[in-house]
């Protein structure tokens, strides 16, 4: 936490020398991003329910307020939130179903995200293991430096949730078609590449595009190169969020992939700014969509919800 506010001191010295003319222009491509990825789910909900209205706006709502959450709570509060909102716009959906749509998403995402990796490794800015767990602020550090610990908890999470699929495939009621009817568009590649993958090809440029003007804003050298590496760091601080939007390990991580491009306080400035900035922007927006699509700003009360209508299918027959 320490290291966090002394991050914090660091931004507010250079905001003087901040450009908000790009950081306008980052927002607005982060606005554009959000309409990329709605697109691209709302498109794999419609061939999971082809005979249901699904509108663009109440997925676009869903998405939104899901980040909002996300950027306040972490563990993927936010996509508990969305899947919420989505199942009470789409008539016959089910949370199984929907959430598998999510998987479909993740596909595309996982992939560009190692394609981003192996990039960065090519160009030897990545820091080795032995220094990522005396990197400050890095939210894995305690993880690296308890390897034996670490490997066991990976072990048992995977066996539990091995075990958790097979005990709900044989448990719950045409659980596998509702999985498999989430991934149905992956049936015509074709139509997943035209409809659901060229969006979210979309979403990854903007994104890189948004990094871009982010560099600018803060007077960092930039170029598509340095684009490209800063958002290998964004992606490894959310692949694992143990903190809220992964603050702390963007930061640390920033410091090291783009040393060289400017001096550390001004990476530092960059990557708490940019935190600030998006983190503000996701709030404001997403809460604004979830109080229009929920009728409410409690988190608590959406989960009261969708626990009480997850109970009468949970419960065995009488």
């Amino acid at each position: 936490m320490r290291h966090i506010l002394d991050s914090i001191e660091v931004f507010y010295d250079h905001l003087s020398a901040v450009d908000f003319r790009w950081i306008a222009v980052a927002l607005g491509l982060h606005l554009l991003r959000s309409l990329a990825i709605s697109r691209a789910w709302r498109n794999v909900i419609v061939d999971a329910y082809p005979e249901e209205k699904v509108r663009w706006r109440s997925i676009w709502g869903a998405y939104l307020a899901g980040v909002g959450v996300n950027a306040l709570i972490p563990a993927r509060a936010g996509d508990a939130v969305r899947l919420y909102l989505v199942k009470h716009r789409v008539d016959n959906s089910t949370y199984t179903t929907l959430a598998a749509s999510l998987g479909v998403m993740a596909i595309f995402d996982i992939t560009a995200a190692l394609a981003l990796f192996v990039y960065a490794l090519t160009q030897h800015v990545l820091p080795s293991v032995h220094v990522i767990p005396d990197l400050p602020s890095f939210d894995f550090g305690w993880l690296l430096r308890h390897t034996r610990l670490s490997i066991s908890v990976a072990v048992v999470i995977v066996i539990a949730l091995v075990v958790g699929y097979f005990w709900a495939a044989r448990h719950v009621r045409a659980f596998k078609e509702r999985v498999a009817q989430g991934f149905t568009v992956l049936r015509r590649p074709r139509r997943y590449l035209r409809r659901v993958a060229l969006w979210q090809a979309v979403d990854w440029t903007t994104r890189i595009a948004e990094t871009f003007f982010f560099l600018k804003a803060f007077h960092i050298v930039a170029t598509v190169h340095n684009a490209l590496i800063a958002q290998v760091a964004q992606s490894a601080s959310t692949a694992l969020p143990i903190t809220p939007g992964g603050i702390g390990t963007e930061q640390a991580l920033l410091v090291v992939v783009l040393a060289g491009a400017a001096s550390r306080t001004a990476l530092v400035a960059l990557s708490v700014g940019v935190k600030v900035t998006v983190t503000v922007a996701n709030v404001v927006v997403g809460f604004l969509a979830l109080l229009i699509m929920a009728r409410t700003l409690d988190f608590r009360e959406i989960r009261r919800r969708r626990q009480a209508e997850e109970a009468p299918a949970a419960a065995p027959p009488g």
